[in-house]
């Protein structure tokens, strides 16, 4: 499956910044945010939301390049994401995610039936190759409800 394909073909907010993708590997993934007026801010750079945006779509390609194998089972979902902003971004900038967990524990704990729950870091750099912001985002696997026999799926 071309990851980067399947994520932008799924969250249409990704195509319209014109977020593409230059690699999505085993739990990693750099993503390209390309320099456009119409996504700059007050100050001349890529707006804070198209940042966050350009992140969040590269953390996403990361996770599913580990744990794609695992959507018949449990949905992937964002619990939460720190970012921190350290220069005022200028020109294309690109965001490279890493999964920060094990995938083996994280599909140990899934098997066990439970919610796993794992990071995945994003940094991102402009055209110099500055990093410019840090978003860290925690991600988890949230199994499928199965119905039991005899009875209704519980709410």
């Amino acid at each position: 499956m071309d990851i980067g394909a399947f994520l932008l073909d799924s969250v249409p907010f990704a195509r319209l910044l014109g977020i593409s993708f230059d690699s999505v590997g085993t739990g990693t993934a750099i993503a390209r945010l390309p320099d456009r007026g119409d996504l700059h801010n007050h100050v001349g750079g890529p707006h804070a939301g198209a940042l966050f945006s350009l992140a969040e779509s590269a953390s996403g390609a990361a996770m599913l390049s580990a744990f794609g194998d695992q959507l018949s089972r449990a949905v992937p979902l964002t619990t939460s994401a720190e970012i921190r902003y350290f220069k005022l971004a200028k020109g294309e900038v690109t965001a490279t995610a890493t999964l920060r967990a094990d995938r083996a524990e994280v599909v140990a704990l899934l098997d066990e039936g439970k919610r796993p729950e794992f990071t995945v870091a994003v940094e991102i750099r402009n055209a110099d190759d500055v990093v410019v912001s840090e978003v860290a985002f925690s991600w988890t696997l949230r199994p499928n409800v199965r119905v039991q026999a005899g009875g209704d799926s519980p709410a």
